[in-house]
């Protein structure tokens, strides 16, 4: 498969399950916010999520796509879309629009297909991705003490 297949293929994906997804959350004339998505059901795990689109991709017979690789560069590429939103914008410029409903919307979406990528690659790695991720905060802890990493942006190997 070509590249351009692939990331075509990544689109389809995405757009797909979007659609789905948002099609349960639809209020009249707009997507619930996603304070008031807490309210209105409960809200998946990452087991659920993980299931849901793995029987989704599985549908499709979309499983020969998703290398280790291919999957590691579609969750690249998401990650250089939700980079692009801040693209030529002041950290002040990005905090002043980051509340407003459109940026939101697009973080959102930028968000949501970065795990949705990252559920596929721990799906396919065995990867307990809450386990990892809290090993990873003991990890930090162990590396940077607060005594001398608090309020010092310097990687723990210069603390």
């Amino acid at each position: 498969m070509s590249m351009a297949e692939a990331t075509l293929l990544h689109y389809i994906i995405i757009y797909e399950y979007k659609c789905h997804y948002e099609s349960k959350i639809r209020c009249p004339g707009h997507i619930l916010p996603i304070e008031e998505r807490a309210m209105t059901a409960t809200p998946p795990t990452l087991a659920s999520l993980t299931a849901r689109l793995v029987e989704f991709r599985d549908k499709r017979d979309w499983k020969q796509f998703h290398s280790l690789k291919n999957l590691m560069l579609s969750l690249n590429l998401e990650a250089a879309e939700l980079l692009e939103l801040a693209q030529w914008k002041s950290d002040a410029e990005l905090d002043e629009i980051a509340g407003g409903a459109e940026i939101r919307q697009r973080l959102c979406e930028e968000c949501a297909d970065i795990l949705l990528y990252l559920l596929l690659i721990a799906e396919r790695t065995g990867i307990d991705l809450l386990a990892a991720a809290d090993a990873k905060i003991d990890t930090n802890e162990q590396r940077y003490p607060v005594e001398k990493a608090c309020g010092n942006s310097r990687k723990y190997t210069d603390l």
